[in-house]
C-alpha cells in the first residue's frame, strides 16, 4: 500500500514538472493566427481588430506588461509574435499568436493542456484590447 502512494505522488509530480517544464516548439504554436471573424472557442479565442504598425507595437506593450508572459518568437518588425502566458500556481502555458495584417491585427490566443481554458484567454485578450482601446 505504502509503494502504490510513492508510485501515485512521483506521478503526480512528474505530471506537473511535464506541465511546467513541457518544451514549446515554435514550429508548433508560432503560426498564421487565420482569423476571418471573431470567435470565442473552448480551448481559446480568436480577434480581429483595426490597427497597423502604431498598434501593434502599443499591444505589444501591453501583453508584455502581463504577469508570467514572455515572447516564444518573433517580433512585431517581422509582423507576427507569439507569447506564452503561464498561470500563477500550476504554471499552465497559454500561447496567444498577433499578427498584422493589412489594416487589421489578428489574434489567437490558446491553450495547450486540456479540453477547455474555462474563458482564461477570452478575458486576458478582452483586457488586452480594453487597455489598448483606453491607450489611443
Amino acid at each position: 500500500m505504502r509503494i502504490l502512494f510513492w508510485i501515485i505522488l512521483l506521478a503526480v509530480i512528474g505530471g506537473l514538472a511535464w506541465i511546467r517544464l513541457a518544451p514549446s516548439d515554435p514550429a508548433v504554436w508560432h503560426v498564421d493566427p487565420k482569423v476571418s471573424a471573431d470567435q470565442d472557442l473552448a480551448s481559446g479565442v480568436r480577434r480581429r481588430i483595426s490597427g497597423g504598425e502604431a498598434v501593434f507595437a502599443a499591444l505589444h506593450r501591453i501583453i508584455l506588461e502581463t504577469p508570467r508572459t514572455e515572447v516564444l518568437a518573433g517580433t512585431p518588425d517581422e509582423g507576427r509574435v507569439t507569447y506564452i502566458t503561464r498561470s500563477q500556481w500550476m504554471g499552465f502555458p497559454d500561447y496567444t499568436t498577433v499578427q498584422l495584417g493589412e489594416g487589421h491585427l489578428e489574434l489567437y490566443a490558446r491553450q495547450r493542456f486540456g479540453q477547455s481554458d474555462l474563458g482564461v484567454n477570452r478575458t486576458r485578450v478582452e483586457g488586452w484590447l480594453d487597455r489598448l482601446g483606453a491607450a489611443e
